[in-house]
């Protein structure tokens, strides 16, 4: 039985992933909650190291970077006045990039998210953050819609472990290679070790 394929590979669609010299770099949901919050994920250190490292690069190479932040409510998850709400300070903003403050899983639904990266003259995003399964994901989905081509860093991306609705648990390993196998299908190109992306 041969290897399975994705749709895009059967497509014949270019895999090439994005380069930092033709894409802009979004950074999503990278707050404190992940860290030492409600939802605390395990695999977060390693996910923010690798996503400093893609910023430090994307920096040098000149590319624009974008930060979304989810917002929640005062006094509880993602509270934007608060630490557990604030961005990390290893992945903080600079001056000229801008940070978009979103409500909803998708990055792109009820903010300006689109017309900021229009204004890039860039068709190619890199996707990378929190969490895998669900902002990361829906994201590259809605980007697709608009005609964006995206390119995740898989190795700065983690998520958590959730209920397999018949009284266990899917380990977030499993949760995170699910997703991005999903999204492999159709939504983006999988880079599974950043340092890739030049």
């Amino acid at each position: 039985m041969a290897p399975a394929e994705t749709l895009l590979q059967l497509a014949k669609a270019d895999l090439t992933p994005a380069r930092l010299a033709n894409a802009s770099l979004v950074l999503i949901d990278l707050q404190n909650e992940y860290v030492s919050g409600a939802l605390a994920l395990r695999e977060a250190g390693g996910a923010i190291a690798n996503a400093a490292a893609l910023l430090a690069r994307a920096r040098q190479a000149g590319t624009p970077v974008l930060h979304v932040a989810h917002r929640g409510r005062q006094g509880g998850m993602f509270d934007r006045a608060a630490e557990r709400g604030a961005i990390v300070s290893q992945l903080a903003p600079v001056d000229g990039e801008p940070v978009v403050e979103k409500e909803l899983p998708n990055a792109f639904a009820k903010t300006d998210l689109e017309s900021r990266l229009r204004q890039t003259g860039r068709k190619d995003i890199i996707l990378v953050g929190m969490m895998t399964h669900m902002c990361v994901s829906s994201t590259a989905r809605a980007a697709l819609d608009l005609g964006f081509r995206t390119t995740i860093d898989a190795s700065a991306c983690a998520t958590r472990d959730l209920p397999d609705g018949l009284g266990g648990t899917i380990p977030a390993r499993t949760v995170h290679e699910v997703a991005l196998a999903e999204l492999s299908d159709r939504f983006a190109i999988i880079v599974r070790d950043g340092r890739a992306i030049t």
